[in-house]
């Protein structure tokens, strides 16, 4: 049976190790095609070619990876061990180390939670450059001329933001299409940002409306690129963003000068409502013309008494003219007394540099007066505090206690010198001082 064996191997064809390790290769990428694989990034080295190689594992296994830096300069997401992905490639054997391994061609994160860490150590670093400061936002126009649009041109975000902005107010609108998901994506959003911006006056919107539907976070990550960010904080133009539903936040909703919770909410805050503009015109046409018309009867009253003073010129000027002549009567007829009174004043003052010994005896006698004055006054201070000192020198004398010690009282104290008010008092202690009138007196008690 052996021999059979030997024999039946002799007959079978001889491979060299390089040609069996193609086979396998070949067996692997056709047999398997294209794979999804989600594991747990470990072991990664990035190589001085720019190739990255890492293992995928799990609680069973281990796969052997390598990304060609081609694709990984492609990556949104930086790899780093422990990071749990979803790979996809073809599997393929490599020969030099007889094992098979995993062709990456794209990297996915599994599961919003790295999503969220990336997307807050970004918000936290352009924050800190001051893309986010509120006062860069710029104001929206009250009623543009011409609305740019950059979303995708399928899909009904664009027909909402049309729709709504038709039914408000009839406006220009100019749509640059642009791929709102995928690989670059984020570079068309941009480039449509700048691309309005750069437009002729004769074509550049007033405002643009940056919009997509919902969707999961890995959906809207191109508004969460850089580029969209800086591009949005660079822009001359007003911005509004609408990314996703309500409860969506991405970057360009902090850079942009107005967040909408929707697309149709973006159309909204873009322009008015023509119902509302006719009637505020209304209501400002109707208090304008209440106003000339108060205005015209007020002038009109004005000129009124005008016409009159025109008709009747010699009424007004012949009564001007009869109060100018009461006035100078009135002057004439105070002139004398004025005169008089003056006249009064130089007499006295001359009379005064005449005799200046008299006026010196009045001021004198001014003098003796007042010195009488003061006299009196102190005199009268002086005996009214005298007598309260007698008053309170006797009532202080009546309120010392050694004339009550003269009429027969006594004084007890305590060792201590504490005076005893009580008999009960008297009971607790054996010595006792007794002061009467001409000195002090022990006392001790017999038991």
């Amino acid at each position: 049976m052996l021999a059979n064996s030997l024999t039946n191997s002799q007959s079978l064809k001889e491979f060299s190790v390089n040609e069996i390790s193609n086979i396998i290769k070949e067996l692997l990428e056709l047999n398997l095609g294209v794979v999804r694989i989600r594991g747990e990034i470990s072991g990664l080295k990035i190589a001085s070619s720019g190739h990255a190689y890492f293992n995928l594992k799990d609680h069973l296994a281990v796969l052997g990876c390598t990304c060609w830096r081609p694709t990984l300069a492609k990556l949104k997401v930086p790899l780093a061990d422990g990071m749990e992905v979803i790979a996809t490639g073809k599997v393929t054997a490599y020969a030099g180390q007889s094992r098979y391994q995993l062709s990456v061609e794209k990297i996915d994160a599994a599961g919003d939670g790295l999503w969220m860490q990336i997307l807050t150590q970004r918000q936290e670093k352009l924050a800190k450059e001051g893309l986010f400061a509120i006062e860069n936002k710029k104001p929206l126009p009250f009623m543009p001329k011409r609305i740019g649009v950059v979303t995708s041109i399928t899909g009904v975000v664009i027909k909402d933001i049309i729709h709504r902005i038709v039914n408000r107010l009839p406006t220009s609108i100019i749509i640059w299409p642009v791929t709102v998901q995928g690989e670059n994506s984020a570079a068309e959003i941009a480039s449509a940002i700048s691309g309005f911006n750069n437009l002729d006056d004769e074509y550049k919107p007033d405002v643009i409306i940056v919009a997509r539907g919902g969707g999961s976070i890995e959906d809207l990550w191109s508004f969460n690129e850089e580029i969209v960010v800086r591009s949005t904080v660079a822009s001359n133009i007003p911005i509004i963003s609408a990314v996703g539903h309500e409860t969506d936040y991405t970057l360009i909703d902090f850079a942009a000068d107005k967040r909408a919770p929707t697309p149709t909410a973006a159309a909204e805050f873009a322009v008015p409502v023509a119902t509302d503009l006719h009637y505020t015109l209304k209501m400002h046409y109707n208090r304008l013309l209440n106003s000339i018309t108060q205005l015209l009867k007020y002038q009109q009253q004005v000129i009124g008494s005008y016409v009159k003073i025109l008709r009747y010129p010699t009424y007004y000027i012949e009564t001007g003219a009869q109060k100018v002549d009461e006035l100078g009567l009135r002057l004439l007829e105070s002139m004398p007394n004025l005169l008089q009174f003056k006249s009064s004043i130089v007499t006295q003052l001359t009379i005064n540099r005449l005799n200046p010994g008299h006026y010196i005896d009045y001021c004198s006698l001014q003098l003796n007066n007042l010195h009488d004055n003061l006299t009196r006054s102190f005199n009268k201070i002086f005996d009214n505090y005298n007598y309260k000192l007698h008053l309170n020198s006797q009532l202080l004398s009546s309120l010392d206690y050694n004339n009550t010690l003269r009429r027969g009282f006594t004084m007890i104290k305590t060792e201590d010198g504490k005076i005893v008010s009580s008999r009960q008092e008297a009971i607790l202690d054996n010595k006792f001082s007794v002061k009467f009138h001409d000195g002090e007196l022990l006392v001790q008690k017999l038991h």
